[in-house]
């Protein structure tokens, strides 16, 4: 994490005072999304940065429609931001229309907000196109006293932005998502470990590596963590990642340790009772 000079955190602990009150003021009157708009714009330019004039445009057309608000940094598109009324709840299918939006113009962020809850999403260009939930907040209940809710809006100011804080965020996140962890559990090199450690529990039985794999995916991991694209991708990944360590294979042969693991495919759903990652 980039550390904070003072004049960016005393912006942004300045921002969440004023704004809190605006926006305690707006849900009470419960406003219309034009004047959410408004307050949102003031928002990216009192506590986020962006300049009002240059930076922050609501002209900008998409298909013949426009989006409520992009970010442009040196001339490129960086963020779309869709703004609903500040009363309303945010819906899933409001964030489809704005990441339909991204997709048409290869933008890789998108914002969702009413003015009090802010969901910042990484569109993802695959087949369907999709998102991933990076940072979601409710602006009131933020405090001026804690790091973590300063960093939180640090990520989607401008200057955090331009070091792409944000993007460095969402990579820990993905790194330690359900997805990869459980990756990382099927890999070849750590189920050759739990066999080492087995052998030495039970040094006369006999455990293949495949065995051992099919009771990590069906008896410790859930379905979800081994299948589906998400799977499949952190699958990938990590692969190329241990094979200049761990592997002097053709690319046929990776291709098919990629495959096999594909394929494994539970046929018992192990609850787990705690809050996924």
């Amino acid at each position: 994490m980039t550390k904070l000079n003072k004049k960016i955190t005393n912006r942004l602990t300045s921002g969440i005072k004023k704004f809190q009150a605006i926006l305690t003021n707006a849900k009470t009157k419960d406003i219309n999304e034009s004047d959410t708009v408004i307050i949102i714009t003031d928002m990216l330019f009192y506590i986020f940065g962006y300049d009002k004039y240059s930076e922050i445009t609501s002209e900008h057309a998409i298909r013949g429609t426009y989006c409520d608000l992009a970010i442009i940094l040196k001339g490129k598109l960086e963020i779309l931001i869709e703004a609903k009324a500040i009363g309303l709840e945010l819906k899933d299918n409001f964030v489809k229309q704005a990441v339909d939006y991204a997709a048409n113009q290869g933008v890789d962020w998108v914002v969702l907000t009413n003015g009090i809850t802010w969901r910042v999403y990484k569109v993802t260009f695959g087949k369907p196109i999709d998102q991933e939930l990076v940072i979601e907040f409710d602006f009131l209940n933020l405090s001026y006293k804690k790091k973590q809710d300063i960093e939180c809006l640090f990520f989607l100011s401008k200057e955090g932005w331009t070091k792409s804080a944000i993007e460095s965020y969402q990579e820990q996140k993905q790194a330690l998502s359900r997805f990869y962890l459980g990756a990382i559990l099927l890999s070849d090199p750590v189920v050759n470990m739990v066999k080492r450690e087995l052998k030495k529990i039970s040094p006369d039985i006999k455990i293949q590596p495949e065995q051992i794999k099919d009771a990590i995916s069906l008896e410790v991991l859930k379905r979800e963590v081994v299948e589906g694209e998400k799977a499949n991708e952190a699958k990938k990944k990590i692969l190329r990642g241990i094979r200049p360590k761990h592997h002097k294979k053709s690319k046929n042969t990776i291709e098919k340790n990629i495959q096999s693991q594909t394929d494994i495919k539970p046929t018992i759903e192990i609850v787990d009772k705690t809050k996924s990652a």
